[in-house]
Order: structure tokens, then sequence, then C-alpha cells
């Protein structure tokens, strides 16, 4: 047990941040990020920094002030809970959290606004992975539910679950298709079948973030799942075809200016027509995720 806390100590800590730099390197070097104008430059780098800076900061007073204030008595209640059963525990209530608040906010149109910024991208890769409206990130629902099951006693589960979890999303976004030989090789696909309906891959996360779904690929009102793709194929908003999307995007995507996609509503931008203008052009949000961008 030492050892694998040793181990997800380190992943989490420097482990996950090292993998992503080596990666977004990779991809980098790939010549995989085409069209990476300066607009998507300073988005992705105010996300880093945001959740880098800014997120820990609120986490821990959450963590630290507000709960032993608030729920004292119910410090490590849960600490006599086995390994196993707590790393199950949190890793149903933290992903199945995130399902549903992700996909919300693609069904309800205000809350898409939110997570708009995400889907903006005209590219996959580690250096849009974080990319988030930043209310849309302080109010992750799953964050909080996870801190709250750390207070109550399953510290060392959370710390399991996290490093798992941060490592299924990084590399689902990647725009290098490192499950593509799954696919093209026959004796791996028991493998790519059990996988593909388990946990995200970047085949089924890149359709997520397709520009539209004329190419039979693109589902982009599906396939919402963060680290189990499972909850996709027990809710039914599952498309699996072991290909990649043709274009990612928006297609009514104007390249808002940072401060808009980072801190909409806070601030809105002045370019007409936007959705995140203060008098935005009405549209839906099957309108708003379409063709435009960059063919990968």
């Amino acid at each position: 047990m030492e050892t694998i806390k040793l181990i997800f100590t380190h992943l989490n800590g420097w482990g996950l941040t090292v993998i992503l730099l080596v990666t977004g390197m990779l991809e980098f070097s790939f010549g995989l990020y085409r069209n990476w104008k300066a607009t998507e430059k300073a988005v992705d780098l105010a996300s880093i920094l945001l959740g880098r800076l800014v997120m820990p900061v609120i986490v821990s007073w959450f963590a630290l002030t507000l709960l032993p204030n608030v729920i004292p008595q119910f410090r490590n209640v849960f600490s006599w809970v086995p390994f196993g059963w707590g790393v199950l525990l949190l890793a149903i209530s933290d992903d199945l959290t995130q399902y549903w608040y992700h996909r919300l906010h693609h069904e309800v149109p205000w809350l898409w606004k939110f997570h708009r910024t995400h889907h903006s991208a005209p590219y996959m890769g580690m250096a849009m992975a974080s990319r988030q409206n930043f209310i849309y990130t302080v109010l992750f629902p799953q964050i909080y539910a996870t801190i709250t099951l750390t207070y109550l006693g399953l510290g060392f589960p959370a710390l399991v679950v996290r490093g798992i979890k941060g490592l299924i999303t990084t590399m689902a976004h990647s725009s290098i298709r490192w499950d593509k030989p799954l696919y093209d090789y026959k004796w791996l696909h028991p493998v790519a079948w059990i996988l593909e309906r388990t946990i995200s891959l970047p085949a089924t996360h890149h359709a997520h973030h397709a520009a539209h779904d004329r190419d039979g690929v693109g589902h982009y009102q599906g396939n919402y799942g963060n680290m189990f793709f499972l909850w996709d194929v027990i809710f039914g908003t599952a498309k699996i075809t072991r290909q990649y999307p043709e274009q990612y995007g928006l297609e009514h995507y104007q390249e808002e200016e940072w401060y808009a996609q980072m801190f909409y509503p806070v601030f809105k931008s002045k370019k007409e027509g936007s959705e995140l203008a203060a008098a935005p052009k009405q549209q839906s949000l099957t309108e708003d995720i379409n063709p435009e961008v960059v063919t990968i």
C-alpha cells in the first residue's frame, strides 16, 4: 500500500505535468497544432494558469476552512472503509457527477455558453485539455464531492482515483492517436472492444469534439464520459466508430477575446453576433457546433 501511495503521490504531484508537457511537445513536433492562432494560445494559457494558480486556493479553502467548520464531527468518519471499496466509491461519485454536469452543459442552452470555450478549439491536444470557462471550472461538482469524501476519510482512494482519471482524460484529449493500433490489428480487437466501452479513448472523445456529424463520426451531443465511457453506454449517449472526425471546432466561432471565453458572463465579447456578446445572435446549440476550422 505504501508503494501504491508513493506512486500516485508522484503521479499527481509532478507525473501528470511531465506527461502533459512531453505529449504536448510530441504533438507540436509532429505538426498537429495547425491553425493555433494567438487567440487560441491566449485562451489555452489562461486556462492552464488559472487552473494551476487560482483553483488550488479555492480547493484549499474548501478543504481546510469550510468543511472543518461546517461538519467537524465527520472528519475521517469513513476511514474504516476498505481501500478497494473506497476507490470504487470515489470513482463512481466523481465521474458520474461529472458526466451529468458535462451533459447538462450541452443540453441546456444557457449552460452551454459556460462550456463552449472547451469546444471552440479547432484542434485536439494537450494545449486545450484544461481549456474551460473559469466559472465552469470553479463550479465542477465532482471536485467538491471528492474533497468532501477525502475529508470524511477516503484520502488514499481519492489520491489513486485522481491519478488514474487525470491520466485517462489527459490522454483522451491528445492529438496523438495512440489507440489506433487497437483498431488496426485484428488480434487486439477484443481489447479494443472492452476498453472503448469502459474508458475514454481518443477516438470516442475526439468524436465529442467534432465540428459536425456529416462524416458519420462526429458525436458532439454524446460521448460525454470523462474517465469512464461506460456512462455513455449505460445512458444511451455512446457512439463508437473507431474513426476520428474530419474537423474540430465551432461553425460560428469568431475567435472571441480570450477574456470573454474565460470569464463570460462577467466579461462579454465585443464581436457582433457572438454567443458571448451582450446581445448575441440567436442560434441553436446544434448550429454552433458545426464545421469551420481545420481538417486533421
